[in-house]
């Protein structure tokens, strides 16, 4: 008689004690993928934590640089309203401690410390979709700001004649160097701004799965899958009367 290959499946032994069910190997690939699942989300919170820590020191600085670096006049009311706001410093700091807090709770995952990452990045992203439309809308405003400046410039006498001054560009040269550095401060800002934001939602739905998850470290849907993979086999047994699977 010609052998037939058996498929593997879980089998049950008659033995004189009664009825034994082997465990196989499978379990341990599981356990072992749940394991690597679990240092790959680590690792990941920690190098989000730490890009969180730098575009909060980016926008802060650059904050900074807005408040004290004397711009010409005409351009102070673009970025005016982004410093009466308060968003490159608060946001700034806010994003400092979201990248702190994701630190330590990748360390200490405890239930407080997840709900206080969960909570201070939603707030962060929030922070971060105000400040993204108000330095959009100061983006916007350099056009016209470094228009008004030329036309003042062309208005304004010269001290020899008494006339205005002729249209050959020099008298201002000065306008258009403030709307770039403006541009490229805004700009550098507005970068920092969308990557917080985007890191802020995608650290929130990390923690939030974290919270509602069984396995520490490992989403809902892992874990989920390994709590039901014994259900299933135990109902593929009885379904076979417990004598064997094929």
């Amino acid at each position: 008689m010609i052998s037939q290959p058996v498929p593997s499946a879980n089998v049950a032994v008659l033995t004189s004690n009664g009825i034994n069910f082997p465990q196989t190997e499978n379990t341990r690939p599981t356990h072992s993928n749940l394991d690597n699942l679990k240092k790959r989300l680590k690792a990941e919170v920690k190098v989000i934590g730490t890009i969180q820590i730098m575009c909060g020191v980016m926008v802060l600085s650059l904050g900074i640089i807005l408040a004290s670096a004397p711009f010409s006049q005409h351009f102070t009311w673009v970025y005016s309203a982004l410093l009466k706001s308060g968003y490159p410093f608060i946001g700034g700091l806010l994003f400092i401690v979201c990248g702190s807090l994701s630190i330590v709770t990748e360390k200490m995952s405890t239930e407080v410390l997840v709900n206080s990452s969960l909570i201070t990045n939603i707030l962060s992203a929030l922070c971060a979709l105000v400040g993204f439309f108000i330095i959009v809308a100061n983006l916007a405003a350099l056009g016209p700001a470094a228009e008004e400046c030329v036309l003042k410039q062309q208005a304004k006498p010269t001290p020899f004649f008494g006339y205005y001054y002729p249209h050959n560009g020099e008298n201002y040269r000065g306008c258009y160097p403030a709307k770039a550095s403006l541009a490229g401060v805004l700009s550098v800002m507005l970068i920092g701004t969308v990557l917080e934001a985007g890191l802020a939602v995608l650290i929130s739905v990390l923690w939030w799965l974290q919270a509602h998850s069984d396995v520490p470290g490992v989403s809902v849907l892992a874990a989920s899958c390994h709590r039901n993979k014994p259900a299933v086999r135990s109902k593929q047994l009885k379904d076979t009367g417990g004598l064997g699977v094929v």
